[in-house]
């Protein structure tokens, strides 16, 4: 039985080797896409297109081996998210010899002068992989993306803007090695109005104002840093003791309850880089506000919801971290439904400056078997005086801690 030889085409017949184009020449059964096979065709080979059925054509392959010199062109590298894994899996890695060339992301990436070794790569050509998308573009500064005739450019730009990524570029490389080659930039809007040309690939990396916004992101922002309604919102200290009670790690899912400006959700995306955070808020002029600012900050793991607590929490990811900074008279109902979702270990704050909703927390969670811990912070500020200065008080803050 004779090895079936799979051959990378780079991003163009014109990136095959004389030895590529020895065995091209010698093959009994040339394989290929409709696209690959239409430069071979003076070859006498026999010709047979591989199609979507994949099974089809592998059983084809298994059928005339065994007689036969042939050989597999795939795009790009047919190693890198491409058809060689698959036949090298179907025949056993002994049954393929694998001739690799340039991938069209490499081919993209020097055509823009900038290295790849720390870019996520991600395919969406044949495969559904958009969680696998969000999760990279909230890791990593550029992405690269595979695409298919049905998730498009156009497609991928539209499903970013579902998923508030508006703060991405996207820059689109069509028919990378064609005389028609074309490259551009655009931002999400403008590349979901248009028609590109196939095959292509994408590079998604943070808008400019994205990436000085993610710098400047720290613990403990100014409240002028945050669009809010006037003064409701958790102050720079508060927000420092509160995501230190939280103990965030990496891969938590986050409840923010109640999230007013979105202000703590956002500084905990700083520790929360692989996991999901949820702003759940019911005043629509508060929901733009947490909108604008994650535009603002550029953090894509915020996802915002709009309810009237306690409702709407049932149809969310259950939560390793749950923060509860408004509630009211129905404090202790939110603190129910949160308190009866989370597994053992979980981590739930609740900041309050009402008596009445101190006891109403302290005691729902003893009720939840809840280890507890009650602070107050008392916050004083420096304020300018004539030839000194004073110290003006600000509201002192319950902070309610409590571990399942």
């Amino acid at each position: 039985m004779k090895p079936v030889i799979i051959i990378g085409m780079g991003l163009s017949p014109e990136d095959l080797t004389e030895r590529h184009k020895r065995i091209i020449r010698k093959a009994d059964v040339l394989m290929g896409g409709k696209r690959h096979l239409s430069s071979f065709k003076d070859t006498p080979a026999l010709k047979k297109e591989i199609t979507r059925d994949l099974k089809g054509s592998i059983d084809f392959i298994r059928a005339h081996m065994q007689e036969n010199v042939i050989v597999v062109l795939a795009s790009g590298d047919p190693l890198f998210f491409g058809i060689g894994a698959i036949i090298a899996d179907a025949l056993g890695p002994d049954q393929v010899e694998v001739l690799p060339n340039i991938s069209s992301i490499a081919g993209a990436f020097s055509r823009i002068k900038e290295p790849w070794s720390d870019v996520k790569v991600i395919s969406l050509h044949g495969r559904d992989h958009e969680s696998e998308l969000l999760k990279a573009i909230k890791t990593h500064e550029r992405v690269a993306v595979f695409t298919d005739p049905k998730r498009s450019p156009a497609w991928l730009a539209d499903f970013l803007i579902s998923k508030d990524a508006s703060n991405l570029n996207i820059g689109v490389f069509e028919r990378l090695g064609a005389p028609d080659e074309k490259i551009g930039w655009y931002d999400l809007k403008e590349a979901a109005a248009l028609d590109f040309a196939e095959p292509n690939v994408v590079i998604l990396r943070a808008t400019n104002q994205a990436r000085e916004a993610v710098a400047a992101l720290h613990l403990g922002m100014t409240d002028e840093a945050f669009d809010h309604e006037g003064g409701l919102i958790t102050k720079p200290e508060i927000r420092a003791v509160t995501l230190a009670k939280l103990s965030l790690l990496p891969h938590h899912t986050l409840w923010d309850l109640g999230a007013g400006s979105g202000s703590v959700a956002i500084e905990a995306a700083l520790f929360v880089t692989h996991g999901k955070i949820f702003a759940v808020e019911e005043k629509a002029e508060r929901i733009e506000q947490i909108r604008t600012n994650i535009s603002r900050f550029g953090v894509t793991c915020i996802e915002v919801i709009q309810a009237v607590l306690p409702a709407g929490l049932e149809a969310l990811p259950l939560p390793d971290r749950v923060f509860i900074g408004g509630g009211g008279q129905k404090l202790d109902q939110i603190i129910g439904v949160a308190a009866s979702v989370m597994a053992s270990g979980g981590v739930m704050v609740i900041n309050t400056v009402l008596l009445d909703n101190l006891e109403a927390a302290s005691k729902a969670l003893r009720e939840f078997d809840f280890e507890t811990e009650v602070i107050q912070v008392q916050i004083q500020r420096s304020k300018a005086m004539p030839w000194s200065q004073r110290f003006e008080a600000q509201n002192p803050v319950w902070i309610i801690s409590g571990r399942k």
